[in-house]
């Protein structure tokens, strides 16, 4: 089969689109004929090398697939060949505790696709039985791999971290990435009013068309001042922050007396600071949220497959122009899920 993997770590050129063996499945295992994969940031951290993280080289990319089951192991019950599927981001014991608290992010052997196990950067995959999830017939392959990850966790981050209410104030963080658009979506379909940041026009006018109520550009304006501006000084109920140091004080300078602040990642530094003083004063909740579980994935998915939620596709590359779209990723011009196609 054709595969894009890397031999080792360094920039895109390291990504080498070639032949590889295709994989043969377990008892309890499906073989996925991929037909799309959708990048994420963690694409971008493995690919680099990440400290003190070791993986087995080549490697292959990739959390947010779709595609065709074209064979079912023997001890496969629930899924069947000919089905058009995505895949759970998330793969997990399925035995211990957490897991079987439906807590299986919380398994302490979970990993994604494309991090610890090879990803979807290929044309077949071998996926465990209970990682597939049908999708409707009207729900293109480009647009299912969109989907998983970062619905997945905007939801997780919104609705079980931070426990949105209906109506609440929203500042979402990078209304650009895939966890920004899907947010903004989540939060307007309960019928928050929603603050989003972007960079740039052409962004802060895609933000507002996919809902968000007013626009704030993190390049040349002051986040936490139109926040206040916007609010009448009160603040946010909820803020949405994944960008990490560039915008951590800002974040935290637009919240309202006993609000949440909700962060899932670091993508521009990780060594953010907080006075204590106003996190006790002002009551603020801090909350950690990484990537959501298999229930919650359900949840979410029922409310896209409902056409409720729309993934946002930025741009479709084929697997051959990988590296292109890596390029595209990093230098931040995307909105939305850059998808590679098979």
């Amino acid at each position: 089969m054709k595969a894009a993997r890397i031999h080792q770590h360094g920039g895109s050129e390291v990504l080498v689109y070639e032949d590889a063996p295709e994989p043969a499945i377990r008892a309890d295992q499906v073989l996925v004929r991929v037909r799309a994969c959708a990048l994420n940031h963690l694409d971008l951290f493995v690919r680099a090398g990440i400290p003190g993280m070791k993986f087995a080289m080549p490697h292959v990319l990739g959390s947010d697939i779709a595609g065709e089951v074209v064979e079912v192991g023997p001890l496969c019950e629930r899924v069947k060949a000919g089905w058009r599927v995505l895949l759970s981001p998330g793969l997990s014991c399925r035995q211990c505790e957490q897991c079987l608290s439906g807590n299986d992010n919380l398994c302490r052997r979970y990993t994604l696709f494309g991090y610890a196990a090879d990803g979807g950067n290929c044309e077949f995959l071998a996926a465990p039985e209970y990682a597939a999830i049908p999708i409707p017939d009207d729900l293109g392959f480009d647009e299912a791999a969109a989907v998983p990850l970062v619905f997945l966790t905007a939801w997780h981050m919104l609705m079980t971290r931070a426990r949105l209410q209906p109506g609440e104030d929203v500042l979402v963080l990078g209304a650009a990435s895939g966890v920004g658009s899907a947010a903004i979506q989540i939060a307007r379909m309960f019928q928050c009013r929603v603050i989003a940041t972007a960079g740039g026009d052409e962004k802060l006018a895609k933000a507002h068309a996919l809902g968000a109520d007013y626009v704030i550009d993190h390049y040349r304006q002051d986040i936490s001042a139109e926040v206040k501006k916007i609010t009448g000084k009160r603040g946010v109920d909820v803020v949405v922050e994944h960008v990490g140091g560039a915008t951590w004080p800002k974040s935290l300078a637009s919240l309202a007396q006993a609000g949440r602040l909700v962060t899932c990642g670091a993508t521009t530094g990780y060594d953010a600071r907080i006075d204590l003083r106003y996190l006790f004063s002002k009551q603020w909740s801090v909350l950690g949220s990484f990537v959501g579980t298999m229930g919650e994935l359900h949840q979410v998915l029922k409310f896209v497959f409902r056409k409720q939620l729309r993934p946002v596709i930025d741009q479709v590359y084929p697997l051959a122009d990988i590296r292109a779209a890596h390029d595209r990723l990093e230098r931040k011009e995307q909105f939305g899920k850059v998808v590679v196609r098979l």
